[in-house]
């Protein structure tokens, strides 16, 4: 009489264990969630692999670069090195780095105050600037002009880009080292020839009166310009207008306007998440390669102006010689400019008050949007 109950004796104690084990089932799937997210927050520190956080258009030359460089340090260590890429307005990414969002290897950002800020926070030793040659800067780049085929609205110098019924389209400066660089230009277009500061103000002031969109970083612009087809003109990096060009050769030109700025985006190993000696050599060598000749040759091809004269030389038909002046031109240097034109209550901020509004409204009425 006892044998029948058997079976439901074990069914009951098979019922009492099954919630037991779906209970640390469900406790391992919860916790590699949260172990994937703190991973992915704060940057795999997995050994051999390095984090390269860069400003918006750059990820198509560092595809390049990291390919090349992952060759070559293998056949010289026999050690395969992954390194991870992560992209977006310059001012935006280097706030994340500060903040600890992104645990950044190295940082290659648009603009010298950028990486300073860094410095000034703690994570990057003082005196960066003379740890790679030419101040760390491996490339230098400029703004220019991309309009329609054709040039409809007869754009050629920076006074064009204020005519009436002129939409433009550039990144905004609080989040954007292209939106920087574009007011510095406007700016140094009218002071480096001739002009007061009383009519570079007023000039930028116009300018950001034609602004129809204002996208967080460069490769968002090129979006709303090339693709949702909004405004006349964009203003953005000389290396983003020749791909976006190129991707729409029977829609897009280019436009050299007589000035512009010489744009020097700097490279960085960060030394506070570079604890590890091993590591911190591979983050090294990985930004000591970018002035090698290889490397030189790969930035001309993407369309950034290399240091080598004789490698930029051999480029000259897309990246042609170009009247381009110094931040020295407008500022005592890049940090000064940073405080000059962008802190508080500096020359953006009394500029663009009024324009704010207009800005947001034609980003979402999409007013300037050509047919």
């Amino acid at each position: 009489m006892t044998e029948p109950t058997q079976p439901s004796v074990r069914r009951r104690k098979l019922r009492l264990r099954v919630p037991w084990l779906n209970v640390v089932g469900v406790v391992a799937v919860v916790l590699a969630a949260t172990l994937l997210a703190v991973k992915n927050l704060h940057g795999d520190t997995s050994p051999n692999q390095i984090l390269n956080v860069s400003y918006d258009p750059t990820r198509e030359l560092y595809a390049t670069l990291d390919n090349a460089f992952i060759e070559q340090y293998r056949q010289q260590t026999g050690v395969t090195l992954k390194i991870k890429q992560s992209h977006g307005g310059s001012g935006r990414q280097a706030s994340e780095v500060i903040d600890g969002k992104q645990k950044a290897d190295v940082v290659s950002l648009a603009l010298f105050s950028d990486v300073d800020a860094l410095r000034k926070r703690g994570l990057i030793a003082p005196g960066w600037q003379d740890r790679l040659p030419n101040n760390s800067v491996p490339y230098t780049s400029t703004i220019v002009f991309v309009v329609h085929k054709g040039n409809p609205k007869a754009i050629h110098d920076w006074p064009d880009l204020v005519k009436d019924r002129v939409a433009i389209v550039s990144p905004n400066p609080r989040t954007s080292g292209n939106g920087k660089l574009s007011v510095l230009a406007a700016w140094g277009s009218v002071t480096t020839r001739g002009g007061s500061d009383a009519q570079a103000f007023d000039f930028v002031k116009a300018l950001l009166g034609h602004v129809a969109v204002a996208d967080t970083g460069a490769r968002g612009a090129a979006i709303s310009f090339a693709v949702e087809r909004i405004g006349d003109v964009h203003l953005t990096w000389e290396n983003e207008a020749l791909r976006e060009v190129s991707e729409n050769r029977n829609e897009l030109e280019i436009v050299y306007p007589p000035i512009s700025i010489r744009a020097e985006p700097p490279v960085a190993w960060v030394d506070a998440n570079l604890k590890d000696q091993t590591h911190a050599s591979q983050a090294k060598a990985y930004l000591q390669y970018l002035y090698t000749d290889p490397a030189q040759e790969i930035i001309a091809q993407s369309g950034y102006r290399p240091l080598k004269p004789e490698i930029l030389a051999k480029h000259s038909d897309r990246l042609p010689d170009l009247n381009l002046f110094p931040i020295t031109a407008i500022a005592k240097d890049w940090n000064d400019a940073r405080e000059k034109f962008f802190g508080d209550n500096g020359i953006y901020d009394t500029i663009s008050s009024p324009a704010r509004a207009t800005v947001t409204a034609a980003h979402h009425r999409r007013k300037a949007k050509r047919p």
